[in-house]
């Protein structure tokens, strides 16, 4: 595989070690937060190659320090991305791990319930004695089941059965939607202030991870080690090295995808009106927080308006 001997050349290229990390400030709570990305492998972008953007995603991970990150699989797309096995490989050459994200990504709402459990096997089957292979899975969408608990129920039954954990997220700052606006302002012949697009995207991340934080503190009492969810997109690879500077000089430290899982809140299971997000919402509903308990630019009314305002460049002339 000429692309992964490449891969594993420019990762023992690079050099070792990591940014050193700012000493806190004397009774500053810990904070850590793990990274990770779904859809993997993820279809083309505005900005790279599918070679290209995990190189860079691997180098931005690795110059910043970041020891493991998690990629949630869909084996699914490898029938259209032969290439994807070389790059999940190569991320876990790199120290990376990799976990179920269902074989090609049903919405359980509208998924027959037996339809969705044997997706979620395909993918198991796949990943079973690959290397960096995790027991978790993360439900595309991040939908539970919606209000359907039967269906829920019926899902986290199974999980358990197979020996899977919940994959859950705890900061969410729908990166997702950037690169979708990005890719249609690019298509549409649109002009983008890419320092000001990244900005955005970076302030926006950081913002989720304060908020949710903020509300888990309220609520469980206690900063617990969290995840953030990423893609394994053009704009958040060409935004990561600044977003995991960003959480450093916040204070969060970026620590590994297995200490995150290892938190105690893995174990919780809310039982909600609506089973869909992170769970951090979901604990804070359950525990009788009122509305919001979400990061108010996972709207993407809010989001569409900020990407409008300060990352479309208005390309007519000015008026007299």
């Amino acid at each position: 595989m000429p692309f992964l001997r490449s891969m594993l050349m420019l990762f023992a290229a690079l050099l070792p070690g990591a940014l050193a990390a700012e000493e806190a400030a004397e009774g500053t709570p810990v904070k850590r937060i793990a990274l990770s990305f779904d859809d993997t492998p993820r279809f083309e972008g505005a900005l790279y190659s599918d070679d290209e953007r995990s190189i860079r995603l691997i180098a931005a991970l690795h110059g910043g320090g970041v020891k493991q990150a998690a990629f949630f699989i869909n084996p699914g797309k490898l029938a259209e991305k032969p290439g994807g096995k070389a790059r999940i490989a190569a991320y876990v050459a790199a120290g990376h791990v990799i976990a179920n994200h269902t074989f090609s990504h049903p919405q359980l709402r509208d998924t027959d319930t037996q339809i969705y459990i044997n997706n979620i096997r395909a993918a198991a089957d796949w990943l079973d004695g690959r290397k960096g292979n995790r027991p978790w899975f993360r439900f595309p969408f991040l939908d539970e089941g919606g209000k359907d608990k039967v269906k829920r129920d019926a899902i986290r039954g199974t999980l358990d059965e197979m020996g899977l954990r919940n994959g859950y997220v705890t900061v969410d700052a729908s990166d997702w939607f950037y690169d979708a606006e990005f890719g249609r302002a690019v298509r549409a012949g649109k002009t983008v202030n890419m320092d000001a697009l990244k900005a955005l995207f970076v302030e926006s991340h950081v913002g989720a991870a304060a908020a949710y934080d903020r509300i888990a503190r309220e609520t469980l009492g206690r900063s617990p080690a969290h995840v953030m969810l990423l893609h394994e997109s053009d704009l958040t690879v060409l935004a990561l090295p600044d977003l995991i500077a960003a959480l450093q000089v916040a204070g969060w430290e970026i620590i590994t995808a297995d200490e995150a899982y290892a938190d105690p809140i893995a174990n919780e299971m809310p039982d909600v009106p609506y089973s869909q997000g992170t769970i951090i919402e979901m604990i804070a509903w359950e525990r009788g927080m009122p509305a919001p308990r979400w990061y108010e630019r996972n709207d993407t009314r809010v989001a569409g308006e900020l990407f409008r305002e300060r990352v479309l460049v208005d390309a007519e002339e000015p008026k007299e």
